[in-house]
């Protein structure tokens, strides 16, 4: 059985997220755009990344300084394991019963219902 990465905390999805929009940076820069929401220090951000490096979240290059700090999974990869644990937990496995929750929940604009309309139709013909 393929084991996966530990699911990461939301204060490190809030790290990640920030690696995948700007791609490789140091401590400092994460910082940097951490408190642009709410203050931070440096020292927890410090630690909340060496957590990370051991946990396979993100990998560090040392050959430079300041270290540069990269997500070590792509955006999409991370998704799909949150996604399938939510699905696992919360909807016992069922896809659809995830789907009608979801586009019940908040109102559905027409381009997003169109471009699932069009996924459908993709998946339909794939498994024809």
């Amino acid at each position: 059985m393929k084991s996966e990465r530990p699911r990461p905390t939301e204060s490190e999805l809030g790290i990640l997220r920030i690696l995948w929009e700007h791609g490789p940076l140091s401590v400092r820069a994460v910082l940097h755009k951490l408190s642009e929401e709410k203050p931070i220090g440096y020292t927890n951000v410090l630690k909340m990344m060496q957590i990370m490096t051991e946990k396979g979240l993100v990998e560090r290059d040392e050959s430079c300084r300041p270290q540069i700090y990269r997500p070590r999974d792509p955006q999409a990869k991370t998704q799909r394991q949150l996604l399938r644990h939510l699905l696992d937990r919360a909807f016992g496995g069922s896809t659809r019963a995830m789907v009608m929750q979801a586009l019940s929940t908040e109102k559905t604009s027409p381009q997003e219902l169109k471009a699932i309309e069009k996924l459908l139709d993709r998946i339909e013909g794939e498994q024809k």
